[in-house]
């Protein structure tokens, strides 16, 4: 099925932007420990994160969530100090999409602050129109409210020429929140029943094949 043209492209960043699983595990894990809870294997990280780290942890620990999203945004702004890991594809796909003169923009489940920091720091917030992180809007994804901010005053609505591009089921849940279409890059799949309710209209192995799609949309 031929989908439409995208007039604006909205992307996840950890993990569909930045290469940053790794990182973000281990400071995930260092808050649960720190609160006396077992680490959790990679598995199982897959299948319950998600959330922003502010919702996650609310679950987790409720009064004291304060103290677990302290230490896991200390750990991960450590890990993070010196690099930005980006993915190798990921700026030849923004710069093709810029070239075609579509409008982008970044939402994401990292707070805020540090999610443009990071834009900054990668050298790549050239290319985003907006840039929404967690509590920035009135919910965080998979609440379509971040979605709809990253659009304000660009003119697009969201919808059916508005492609929403991540890695995770959240992503593709926040998509079809929105009506927008999810496109998954399968960095890192999430468990397949995850996808059952909201599976993505179009999945690619890694960025050089997101890259082949749009050149062939805009051929």
């Amino acid at each position: 099925m031929t989908l439409p043209k995208p007039r604006a492209v909205i992307f996840d960043w950890d993990d569909t932007i930045i290469d940053s699983w790794g990182p973000t595990l281990r400071a995930l894990n260092a808050a649960l420990a720190a609160m006396g809870e077992e680490p959790w294997t990679d598995e199982e990280a897959r299948r319950r994160c998600g959330a922003s780290a502010r919702d996650l942890f609310r679950q987790l620990f409720g009064d004291r969530w304060q103290e677990a999203d302290r230490i896991f945004f200390d750990a991960l702004r450590a890990l993070f100090s010196a690099h930005i890991p980006v993915f190798a594809g990921a700026e030849p796909v923004l710069k093709a999409l810029d070239d075609n003169k579509i409008y982008m923009a970044v939402v994401s489940n990292k707070r805020g602050p540090l999610l443009r920091e990071e834009a900054k720091k990668s050298g790549l917030e050239r290319y985003f129109g907006k840039i929404v992180g967690a509590g920035d809007a009135a919910a965080d994804k998979p609440d379509p409210a971040p979605v709809h901010m990253a659009l304000e005053g660009s003119g697009i609505a969201a919808g059916a020429d508005v492609w929403f591009v991540g890695d995770s089921h959240t992503d593709m849940l926040c998509a079809a929140n929105a009506g927008c279409l999810g496109f998954l890059i399968e960095t890192k799949p999430p468990p397949a029943e995850a996808l059952l309710r909201h599976p993505p209209r179009r999945r690619f192995r890694e960025h050089s094949d997101f890259m082949e799609y749009i050149e062939s949309v805009f051929a």
